[in-house]
């Protein structure tokens, strides 16, 4: 008999099959090949490969043999089989909480708790089920052994019993994550090889919603570099989607890695801002979503933060994010320096208690707060403390810079001062940029070494990713170069050690106004005669009678806008003359005149007019203020606002 030429092609194809290396096979069909035996092994290989799906039929199948065998011979044990029945339901279907109100239920609640974890059935929607099908199947079985399997209509129940809770079986993400992580530890010797990462091994493997997570154990001498400049090869051996692996570090080992693979980006779309900000600057603060669906939180107080990407990033709005987080602190003050002119951080400016948006207003900023510092640490030096500790009455200071690269030298100097000093007495910086060059960072300043913080968006080449994270980081698996949606950011500080990427919350302009004029009421306030007030700066604007000017000579805008509703007289002023007066938009205006109209510091008058309320008109009677004071002189009268009124 002559030797089939492709006996040898076949039973490669088989081996390989079996092995699952090559998902995509080719039949060669020979000339003698029965086609009944070829469809038969398609079809067993088919309910092999599937052999999950039919668990409700062989459930089904068993009970059926298991009544037929025993209702001719005992057919008094359904009373045990509906016993057990009865119990196993009951211990599946009882809620725990109810157990651990109880002193005595809590260790029954807790045995349950890790058998059920152990049965991968931790879940109540998954113990309700399994509840379910213990009950419909103990119930049939029972009846079957005491009828009979074939008595109607207990055939007819289980083909109905089995395909309504088969539907939840076969749709189970668990049952179809169980099936892919077998076939992916399957596989992993072969792709390993192909990698490059030959004798390595999965440990365990961790299935969620957004993609699964391995534990790979490597041989000896491999590292997990080498893991991570093998990731295209390790996509390609699995056949994942471009960019959807991650690789990590073991803390614990150095011969293991995780492997993290993302299946479904939860990045596809932003997230909106949820709205949960903290009360307090010593929370922690949620700024984004990371890949596999959590909240990222950060800590801002006593720390430095960097942000850094190119243009159309997003790092506009991180720092939303973050001044709608500290906006309703009451222990932390808002300093802004917007070297854009005002266009990012003006419609935050109810929030701050200052501004600064030319070169000299920046480097009076910065002096002030030097000033601040210096007074700080002489008060702390004086009580014997070490750490400043923010209260509502001592608030933090936080110092948000916008495009750091266009600060003047001098506004550097005295920032590097801060940096270097302002972690004891609760003095930080907030400092984006696009590209943070040590030129752009400051010559002969140690800024960018201070900050603790460092929040990295797309970049245009790996070695940027290196100037915002740090040295090294790009062969250590952090690739901010790839990312590619907008607000996609990689964090870098002590709670995150992982390049695991992010997206920053989106924070519409419609809800950011809103959030500023609600918080900016509850803002902190300290008076003048407080001891941290630096003697060097000039007054904050809401401790002086009439208002100093604010480094370009004109004074804040809530200052200016209450001046112009005190000074109108009893039919008011519009809002046009408002706006005109205080240099912001209409809709800033309406919200600062609705604030002080809850407060019952102001009234409309008529439509479009405004006017303060004061306790008593001037002495004519015509709805006047009385004269304003002489300069040094303070207000006399009811005719102008008490100094809490003022913003």
């Amino acid at each position: 008999m002559a030797r089939d030429p492709y006996r040898r092609q076949i039973r490669r194809a088989r081996r390989a099959m079996r092995k699952g290396d090559n998902p995509f096979q080719v039949v060669l069909l020979g000339p003698d090949e029965p086609l009944g035996l070829i469809a038969l092994a398609v079809i067993s290989r088919w309910a092999w490969r599937h052999r999950t799906a039919f668990v409700p039929f062989g459930i089904t199948i068993a009970a059926f043999a298991v009544a037929a065998y025993t209702h001719p011979h005992h057919a008094r044990y359904w009373l045990p089989v509906a016993g057990i029945t009865l119990m196993a339901t009951i211990l599946l279907g009882i809620p725990h909480r109810i157990l651990w109100t109880r002193p005595a239920g809590k260790i029954t609640a807790g045995a349950l708790a890790r058998l059920w974890a152990a049965c991968g059935i931790d879940r109540g929607i998954e113990r309700g089920y399994a509840a379910a099908v213990i009950a419909v199947t103990g119930g049939w079985l029972a009846a079957a052994i005491a009828n009979g399997p074939a008595v109607k209509p207990l055939p007819l129940v289980a083909a109905i019993a089995t395909v309504a809770l088969g539907i939840p079986w076969w749709f189970h993400r668990r049952r179809r994550a169980k099936t892919r992580a077998e076939r992916t530890i399957a596989a992993w010797p072969g792709v390993a090889e192909n990698a490059g990462l030959p004798g390595s091994e999965i440990l365990s493997m961790v299935v969620d919603a957004w993609g699964w997570t391995a534990r790979v154990l490597l041989r000896k001498g491999i590292t997990t570099d080498q893991a991570i400049s093998r990731i295209p090869a390790l996509e390609s051996g699995l056949g994942l989607r471009p960019g959807s692996m991650r690789v990590f570090q073991d803390d614990r080992r150095a011969d293991r890695f995780i492997m993290r693979v993302i299946e479904n980006n939860p990045h596809a779309e932003p997230a909106l801002w949820p709205g949960r900000w903290i009360t307090s600057v010593t929370k922690p603060m949620e700024i984004g979503l990371s890949e596999q669906g959590q909240p990222a939180r950060v800590l801002l107080l006593r720390r430095n933060v960097l942000i850094g990407g190119i243009m159309g990033s997003g790092k506009s709005g991180i720092l939303n994010v973050i001044i709608a987080n500290l906006a309703g602190c009451r222990d932390v003050m808002l300093w802004g320096i917007d070297m854009k002119g005002g266009m990012e951080l003006q419609p935050w400016a109810a929030c701050f208690d200052r501004l600064a948006f030319t070169p000299e207003q920046a480097t009076q900023l910065f002096r002030d707060a030097v000033a601040k510092l210096n007074q700080r640490a002489a008060r702390m030096a004086a009580e014997g403390k070490r750490v400043w500790e923010p209260t509502p009455d001592d608030p933090a200071l936080i110092i948000i810079v916008d495009e750091w690269a266009e600060l003047p030298d001098e506004a550097r100097a005295f920032a590097d001062s801060i940096a270097r000093r302002g972690r004891a007495v609760a003095e930080n910086l907030i400092a984006a940029t696009q590209r943070p060059t040590q030129e752009a960072m400051g010559k002969g300043t140690a800024v960018r070494s201070q900050m603790d913080i460092r929040i990295c968006l797309r970049v245009r080449e790996p070695r940027d990713a290196d100037l915002i994270l740090g040295q090294g980081s790009v062969n250590s698996g952090w690739h901010a170069h790839k990312l590619t949606q907008p607000g996609e950011f990689l964090i870098s500080d002590p709670e995150h050690a992982m390049p695991e990427r992010h997206r920053a919350y989106l924070l519409t302009d419609a809800r950011r106004d809103y959030h500023a004029a609600r918080c900016a009421p509850e803002r902190p306030r300290p008076a003048a005669s407080q001891p941290d007030t630096p003697p060097t700066a000039p007054e904050p604007p809401h401790t002086a009678p009439d208002g100093p000017p604010q480094g370009d000579g004109h004074p804040r805008p809530d200052t200016a806008l209450w001046d112009a509703l005190v000074d109108a007289g009893p039919e008011g002023v519009s809002v046009a003359e408002l706006e005109t007066a205080c240099g912001m938009g209409r809709r800033w205006v309406y919200y600062r005149l609705q604030a002080h109209a809850t407060a019952g510091r102001a009234v409309q008058v008529r439509r479009g007019c405004w006017r303060a309320v004061r306790p008593s008109d001037g002495p004519s009677g015509d709805g006047r203020p009385p004269p304003r004071p002489e300069p040094g002189r303070p207000p006399r009268g009811p005719g102008r606002s008490p100094p809490q009124w003022r913003r």
